[in-house]
């Protein structure tokens, strides 16, 4: 019954994300098929509708984002990446004082622990600053809150802004293809079956890599993991081909999924206070956060577009989607999303324990 129940309500969620998800096309959204489930999963768990997204349909749909953003890591994009290490590391130390700024402003705000405090605005990954935080003495279930409305604020604002941007007087892109176009591998071979082979081999590299690090208990492994190993591939110059466009959007739809069904029925009545000082928080980040790169495009020589949204408050998937949706360049905010991530999961806990003795 359990297991039926289970079944129920993710189907249930998969009607309502594809219903929004071709709403937004409709509406010619940016990322319609991660924001319209978003938004729409979101607010139906809001209104206590039986909603879920099991673990693996989201690994799925990590994988599936992990192993179209690694085949954008080519030779030449590599060089490109590797000359840009400098402003990749300037921007980790930006995200570590960001976090460190963001969780002084909430704890003023909200009145709230320490721990609750620095874990609700670490910028790492949701689930993976919750277990931080918990064995720290934070709330969790403050924790969690907190960090899925900065990402959905995140994903919510900064693709509409930057769309918007790029209709109306932002700098052409120059280099796309060289750095980040919408090429997504090699041409695949002539030929049906070995155009299967190929596949089958992506397929195999990517998920035994995403498998090894979960087995691992590596943060994000279904997104690391296949990006790290379709990376490989084409940095090989491996003839592997490209992740069909079907099965992108079916990842954007997982994803998107994912993140709303985290929502509970009572998010909104549950300590108003420091939801909003949250939400100001989270503003305040992405104001910081956008004059920070900004600042990077024009001292570093990047493109407005890649400097706002690799220093952006946001996720590694969510990022690095809409980087690709507006033709920008997903090889470097991919590498310095994965930079900041590694970085601070392996750095917040000392940098508490460092702060809290201070």
């Amino acid at each position: 019954m359990g297991l039926l129940i289970r079944h129920r309500c993710f189907l249930q969620a998969l009607a309502a994300g594809l219903l929004a998800a071709f709403f937004c096309r409709w509406l010619d959204t940016p990322l319609p098929w991660l924001i319209g489930p978003l938004f729409a999963s979101a607010a139906l768990r809001i209104a206590n509708v039986d909603l879920c997204c099991p673990v693996p349909a989201r690994a799925a749909g990590q994988w599936a984002i992990g192993t179209v953003l690694g085949l954008y890591f080519t030779p030449a994009v590599l060089a490109v990446v590797a000359a840009r290490a400098g402003y990749i590391a300037g921007a980790v130390a930006f995200a570590l004082a960001l976090g460190c700024f963001c969780a002084w402003l909430l704890k003023r705000l909200a009145d709230v622990s320490a721990a609750t405090a620095f874990f609700s605005m670490a910028l790492g990954g949701a689930s993976e600053m919750a277990v931080q935080g918990e064995r720290h003495g934070a709330v969790t279930q403050h924790v969690a809150a907190a960090q899925g409305l900065r990402l959905m604020f995140v994903v919510s604002f900064l693709p509409f802004v930057l769309r918007y941007w790029s209709g109306h007087g932002m700098p052409p892109l120059a280099g796309a293809g060289a750095a980040g176009g919408a090429s997504t591998g090699t041409a695949l071979p002539p030929g049906v079956v070995d155009a299967l082979l190929a596949f089958g081999l992506l397929a195999a590299v990517t998920c035994a890599a995403g498998w090894l690090l979960w087995k691992r208990g590596v943060p994000n492994a279904w997104v690391l993991g296949p990006l790290m190993g379709a990376g490989l591939l084409a940095a090989a110059q491996v003839p592997v081909g490209s992740v069909p466009e079907w099965m992108v959007r079916t990842g954007q739809l997982c994803i998107g999924l994912s993140l709303g069904t985290r929502f509970t029925p009572g998010f909104l009545h549950t300590a108003p206070r420091f939801m909003a000082a949250v939400a100001a928080c989270t503003v305040t980040a992405l104001g910081l956060a956008a004059l920070f790169g900004l600042l990077l495009a024009k001292f570093g020589n990047l493109h407005p577009a890649t400097a706002l949204l690799a220093t952006s408050p946001g996720g590694i998937a969510e990022m690095a989607l809409t980087a690709r949706a507006l033709h920008v360049e997903v090889p470097v905010v991919t590498a310095f999303h994965v930079c900041r991530m590694v970085v601070l999961v392996l750095a917040v806990g000392p940098a508490f324990r460092r702060l809290v003795r201070m």
